[in-house]
């Protein structure tokens, strides 16, 4: 029987189910939904301090705590793919739901490495299955793919960088890595998320999220060094030089994700377009403008 907003909950404040909500795109998300006054249950793996207007539970998508049969919506900001298996036992039901995935899902399709290549059709299984069980439930669902995500100082991309150049005071790139980015901002992330909560058109749609700027991996990767405190030097090593420096760091375990198929992909422009969201629930993301504070 599809679940609709009446049947979630009694009455107000509307009541939300977070999943992820510990993690930074999650906390940027609870504090919304904390500010405009919704009932907020969140799922964690570590015990979480208590906050007014939501209960914390420990527990994760495999071993999931008691949960209330129904609520107004369905938050998830963490893996799709396991977040697509929960929701297919249909355990909690909503008449929305928003979750996250990644343009991954695109970019590397074609990757050279395999463990990405089955990434991206992870993502892609996650969302069709999403997607399937919402309309056989009679729940509406959107999905958001953000790009590089920052601004919480707990990325697996430009923080990292930040963290490997402040132990050296510089950090390395092989020459003529032009690749196009568009970092995004994890606050621009949740506001997108509340943004199309109550919009009817973007029910049953998938959303690329890029950031405000598009500019160069090399020109990212510089501005961000310079953000930090002190600033660090961008060195730039011939492609074989920098390729025997990053075999070199790895057997002291560092670098360890910058394998073949991550230093192929500073070349390749992943541009995503915006006008979709602009159009539909008014996305504004900022320009890429990363401090300090941002980078860990």
């Amino acid at each position: 029987m599809p679940v609709t907003a009446d049947s979630a909950s009694d009455h107000s404040p509307r009541t939300a189910l977070l999943l992820g909500g510990s993690g930074q795109i999650g906390q940027a998300l609870l504090s919304r939904l904390r500010a405009v006054h919704w009932q907020v249950l969140a799922v964690s793996r570590q015990a979480q301090p208590a906050q007014a207007g939501m209960e914390w539970r420990r527990g994760d998508l495999q071993h999931m705590p008691p949960l209330p049969p129904t609520v107004h919506a369905i938050f998830s900001a963490g893996p799709l793919d396991a977040f697509a298996r929960w929701y297919a036992r249909g355990a909690v039901q909503a008449p929305r739901v928003v979750a996250f995935g990644s343009t991954s899902l695109a970019t590397k399709q074609d990757s050279i490495d395999a463990h990405e290549r089955d990434l991206a059709m992870r993502l892609a299984a996650a969302e069709q299955g999403v997607f399937a069980h919402a309309a056989a439930t009679g729940a509406q669902a959107t999905l958001l793919r953000p790009t590089l995500v920052y601004g919480a100082g707990r990325d697996a991309s430009l923080t990292q960088i930040a963290a490997l150049a402040r132990r050296f005071g510089w950090f390395p790139l092989p020459g003529g890595v032009n690749g196009l980015r568009q970092p995004v901002h994890v606050e621009d992330l949740a506001d997108a998320a509340m943004a199309v909560i109550d919009r009817a058109a973007t029910f049953g749609k998938a959303y690329a999220l890029p950031g405000g700027e598009t500019l160069t991996y090399r020109a990212m990767v510089a501005r961000t060094l310079a953000a930090m405190s002190p600033p660090a030097r961008l060195l730039e090593l011939p492609a074989p030089v920098f390729r025997i420096a990053v075999g070199i760091a790895q057997r002291f375990d560092i670098a360890r994700s910058l394998n073949a198929a991550t230093i192929e992909r500073m070349r390749q422009d992943l541009v995503f377009d915006s006008l979709p969201a602009r159009t539909d629930f008014g996305y504004a993301p900022r320009a890429f403008a990363p401090t300090a504070a941002m980078l860990g």
